[in-house]
């Protein structure tokens, strides 16, 4: 069997066994190991590469951070953060709808989990929309859109993901996906206001409320500071800035907050073991997925196709490539769709000579619009499941809100420069700036 065949034998097993509800790691491990048989490539060496996929020391930044998520949601501690959400536009039509998408841009800068965002929505607000009738359908896709920006604003489990997978700046990628997240949060706010269900009007909090609000979730919002400062200023790599934060919650917010949680730790960390388990069994799969597509030169291909149509033109490089992940992200997971695609990203950001970090950004953004898509659509159904609404009518609901997701990823490949901006500001050598050898200050190449 030729190298084309192999490929599309891998590519059809992965999606039958996926659908057939077989777990997405064994379903990918399927297509290598079937492949694996077709070629001369051994099976140790097949085992030996997803070990190799998994033994990076940026990826335990992913355990750290889904700490940190369960360590707040367990705590208790996300309600400050509601409270503050609350007091600062609560009084908005469609009061609660706006607090789901302004909590979730504080959370996703506590998190970086999507899967986390949800679960702490369905079981705090969605209630109490549920209360003032909101419409579960539209509670359900709301939510599920919401969650999406923890994979944009740091610290994002993806972008620690992208940037050791393809060598790229995971500083660089944290900011570069702030202006994507603001927006897409910004953008679901507009669209509650306007054509979300009404709710019930509240009385404007006033500053007094404000003020208490904002001082009671003053310990848990250093957690983004605490982060992103860490990394900005060298101190910390993104491993290291995820530890800090975990300890700074056992250390300090759990023993003021809420000091029974204490005896309940040990829980905490079973469970995030057990969550991480799941993106790393991805990681690993998907690692030997990759490379025995590189082995049957299929990036080479998909490349060249791109390449055929595009020319060098960045732009087109870039839509072309949204096209391809809006249909990837519709069948498979985000993970393991940047580690099997990453050979073809990093060919084509250097055929189109594109900034690795705008690329970054690019396929991240597009990514976490597969979370909200059919038939995969990650976030919806857990969403819908937890909301306890049919997905058909989740799906209905959320179609209105892709506008806002699509407006977003054109700002993000048409603007590099708004997007590159604040990377280019704090740290200008992961946009490929050097220091000016005449003086203070960077160059920056165009």
């Amino acid at each position: 069997m030729n190298s084309a065949g192999i490929i599309m034998l891998m590519a059809s097993l992965f999606l039958v066994f996926g659908y057939m509800g077989v777990p997405i790691t064994f379903a990918i491990m399927a297509g290598v190991l079937a492949a694996t048989a077709l070629t001369p490539v051994s099976f140790q060496s097949m085992i030996g590469q997803m070990f190799h996929g998994i033994d990076s020391e940026t990826l335990l930044a992913i355990p750290f951070f889904l700490l940190v998520g369960e360590l707040m949601t367990s705590a208790d501690v996300t309600q400050r953060l509601i409270r503050l959400a609350q007091a600062l536009v609560g009084h908005l039509r469609g009061g609660l709808a706006q607090v789901v998408t302004v909590f979730s841009m504080f959370f996703a800068g506590i998190s970086g989990s999507s899967a986390a965002d949800v679960a702490v929505l369905s079981r705090t607000v969605a209630p109490e929309m549920d209360k003032e009738r909101y419409d579960r359908a539209f509670t359900a896709a709301l939510i599920a859109s919401a969650s999406t920006i923890a994979n944009l604003i740091p610290p994002s489990i993806m972008a620690v993901v992208y940037g050791a997978t393809g060598n790229v700046s995971i500083g660089g990628l944290f900011l570069a996906g702030i202006v994507p997240g603001l927006m897409i949060g910004i953008g679901l706010m507009i669209y509650s206001y306007f054509f979300g269900p009404t709710g019930v009007l509240k009385k404007r909090a006033s500053m007094c409320e404000v003020y208490v609000a904002a001082r009671g979730s003053a310990l848990p919002m250093m957690i983004p500071l605490i982060i992103m400062g860490g990394i900005l200023t060298g101190w910390f790599t993104p491993t290291e800035a995820g530890m800090i934060a975990a300890v700074y919650i056992i250390v300090v917010l759990i023993p003021i907050l809420r000091p029974r949680h204490i005896w309940q730790l040990p829980g905490d960390f079973i469970y995030t073991g057990m969550l991480y388990s799941l993106p790393l069994a991805l990681v690993a799969a998907a690692s030997a997925f990759g490379w025995m597509l590189a082995y049957l030169r299929g990036p080479d291909a998909v490349a060249d196709l791109i390449s055929a149509y595009a020319g060098t033109d960045p732009v087109m490089i870039m839509f072309l490539l949204v096209l391809l992940f809006i249909l990837v992200g519709d069948f498979i997971d985000a993970i393991p769709a940047i580690i099997i695609f990453m050979p073809i990203i990093n060919k084509l950001t250097e055929l189109g000579s594109i900034k690795p970090v705008h690329m970054g950004v690019v396929i991240i953004t597009t990514l976490v619009f597969g979370l909200i898509t059919p038939p995969y659509g990650l976030c919806l159904l857990v969403a819908s499941k937890f909301v306890g609404v049919p997905f058909y009518r989740a799906l209905y609901r959320s179609l209105p809100l892709y506008i806002v997701f699509i407006f977003v990823i054109s700002f993000v490949v048409l603007f590099p420069d708004v997007i590159l901006w604040l990377p280019k500001f704090f740290l200008p050598q992961s946009v490929g700036c050097f220091p000016n050898p005449s003086g203070t200050g960077w160059i920056c190449p165009p």
